[in-house]
């Protein structure tokens, strides 16, 4: 059922091939598949799309992905968040590129042992691009088989009986286009507000459907406060209208990132500033992480010179493509600021 519903509705997308693709002998492109499936992560097709087709643009296959410097890499990925991602894609590229002569392993086991491949990406990846039968379990398909069987209990809890249903439906041919196609499913019909029952095509089997209770699916558990951290962002400007930028640590939040100096984000906040010049607030921004809230005061000074022991100057346009939203958004407020007051 699921099946035929897919080869006439189907999503177009530019890493995908299409049911009528593959019967004329088109098969997917590993490289794809894994890059969209990364982008994915957290994010939507519409983001996807715009920096999955900027990044093939400039790095086609997974060599010329391998060789592109890493922080070109992370600074295509700016928009796009949750960068680990971003650093695993170059990490996984050189694996790929260096070791297994640019070619991607076909099952879920090897798939795993390359850095930032999890449980979902390798399924993914060995379903679509090699139609393996793997169980394909995102959001989506947690939604549609929480409504399918009316399963009450709320996530996170309920994701291994969610799992043990998708395996069961999983087919050993096809595998790849039914895993699109449930994903699909979830997106366009089996929505989590107004699901389109009546256009469904399981929607004889679908126990919540026959209950009434699919818009009540599935239950979540109450999500704890986001807790509020607070720091500081340091913008240095030189006679020139160059910022002072730094590369934050690989093993902390925006790891490799390029950044603006900033203080430890605490409950407090505060440090002392990178360097000893006169200091002005102009303003704080505010970002959400996964986790927790932030709360940004923004410094701006004019510097006679910035130091290269404390950073890299960079003309500001270069300085906000190259990072994540939350310096860039605090560089933005400075830099207006500065247009503002025509302050030194």
């Amino acid at each position: 059922m699921v099946l035929e519903w897919y080869d006439r509705h189907h999503r177009t997308m530019p890493w995908r091939v299409s049911p009528s693709e593959r019967d004329a002998g088109h098969r997917p492109d590993p490289f794809r598949v894994w890059l969209s499936e990364v982008m994915l992560q957290q994010t939507t097709v519409a983001a996807a799309t715009g920096h999955f087709l900027r990044f093939l643009a400039r790095w086609p296959d997974v060599h010329a992905l391998a060789r592109a410097p890493r922080e070109a890499v992370l600074a295509e990925w700016a928009g796009l968040g949750y960068y680990a991602r971003a650093r695993n894609l170059h990490a996984c590229a050189n694996v790929v590129s260096r070791d297994l002569d640019g070619r991607f392993p076909e099952t879920e086991k090897e798939l795993r042992a390359l850095p930032g491949i999890g449980a979902y990406t390798a399924a993914a990846i060995a379903a679509i691009a090699f139609d393996r039968p793997a169980t394909v379990v995102d959001g989506n398909v947690e939604r549609v088989m929480a409504r399918l069987f009316a399963e009450a209990a709320p996530l996170p809890g309920v994701k291994p009986q969610l799992r043990a249903h998708a395996e069961r439906l999983t087919p050993q041919s096809r595998a790849g286009d039914y895993a699109q196609a449930v994903m699909d499913l979830g997106a366009t019909i089996c929505t989590p507000r107004n699901p389109a029952c009546g256009l469904c095509p399981w929607r004889t089997p679908c126990a919540a459907r026959a209950s009434g209770t699919q818009l009540d699916l599935p239950a979540r558990a109450p999500k704890p406060a986001k807790p509020v951290r607070r720091g500081v962002a340091y913008v240095a400007h030189d006679p020139r209208g160059r910022v002072l930028t730094v590369t934050r640590p690989d093993d902390g939040l925006l790891g490799g990132m390029r950044a603006l100096p900033s203080s430890d984000w605490t409950e407090a906040g505060g440090s002392a500033p990178p360097l000893a010049i006169d200091w002005r607030p102009v303003g704080e921004v505010r970002h959400t992480f996964t986790h927790f809230h932030l709360v940004l005061k923004v410094m701006a000074a004019k510097a006679r010179a910035l130091p290269a022991d404390c950073g890299e100057a960079m003309a500001p346009d270069a300085a906000l493509r190259a990072m994540p939203s939350v310096f860039a958004k605090a560089l933005r407020l400075a830099l207006e600021d500065l247009q503002r007051t025509g302050s030194d």
